[in-house]
């Protein structure tokens, strides 16, 4: 196989962050010595993650073998899964923080796989997926995401099944969510259904639609890696991919700012 120089668009301090992690890692369960070393693990994983590459390709432009390229991918996107905050901890900060309110969507993770696997098959969407379930901030800031289920779920059984519903009634948090939700309880707010609505609820809409809107960006923030646009890989490591990049996102932000 040919091999090429080429970029991904990561700031070094994103792999400084990646590689640091690893190297703490490597150090508590006292692997001395391993092919690659942790800034080419971290920039190995940053690869995959960003541009979607497959293992072989990995391989062959770092110089290990497809099952040692798998190897590192897994390790580390372990590590930064468990960095992702648990559904109360990410709500107990966004009280602290002041958020007046925040938002819930759900993305749908798409996925290699054939007509036979009807749970994994979104009506909705038209196509096989795992949904992922996602709380933002007001601004788009991802808060958290959930595991994954198959595509067939509805938003508002994935919703109930993590347990969202009744950790945001406890946190008495006002969240915003479309139509998917309606139905749902608590201090979930969605959108008035129906055609011939009358123009109060038309207005309310719209305002609800203005506020929603930046938060949803959350969802395109993690498409933008494109690891998450076509899973090749089982669909159960879904969940931890999107925690995974959520982590990383929310990094790349904060050193932005």
């Amino acid at each position: 196989m040919l091999s090429y120089r080429a970029a991904v668009d990561l700031s070094p301090q994103m792999l400084k962050y990646v590689a640091g992690m690893i190297r703490r890692h490597r150090k508590a369960i006292g692997s001395l010595w391993r092919r690659l070393n942790p800034g080419q693990q971290a920039l190995l994983v940053l690869v995959y993650l960003r541009k979607g590459e497959t293992f072989t390709e990995l391989g062959a432009g770092f110089g290990v073998s497809t099952a040692t390229a798998w190897r590192y991918v897994e390790e580390t996107v372990a590590l930064l899964s468990a960095r992702s905050p648990k559904l109360g901890q990410a709500l107990r900060k966004a009280k602290r923080d002041g958020l007046h309110y925040l938002v819930l969507d759900g993305t749908l993770i798409h996925i290699d796989r054939i007509a036979a696997d009807r749970p994994y098959f979104s009506g909705k969407h038209r196509v096989h997926g795992m949904n992922v379930q996602v709380l933002a901030s007001p601004d788009g800031t991802i808060l958290w995401t959930s595991g994954a289920l198959p595509g067939k779920a509805h938003d508002l059984s994935a919703a109930r099944i993590w347990g969202i519903l009744r950790a945001l009634e406890r946190a008495g948090i006002i969240t915003l969510a479309d139509k998917a939700y309606q139905g749902a309880e608590g201090p979930v707010r969605t959108p008035y259904k129906g055609k011939k609505k009358p123009a109060s609820q038309k207005q309310a809409n719209r305002a609800h639609a203005r506020l929603r809107g930046p938060g949803e960006r959350a969802n395109a923030q993690l498409k933008s890696w494109k690891v998450l646009r076509k899973l090749r890989c089982s669909p159960s490591k879904a969940g931890h991919l999107c925690k995974a990049i959520a982590v990383l996102q929310n990094h790349r932000v904060a050193q932005a700012a």
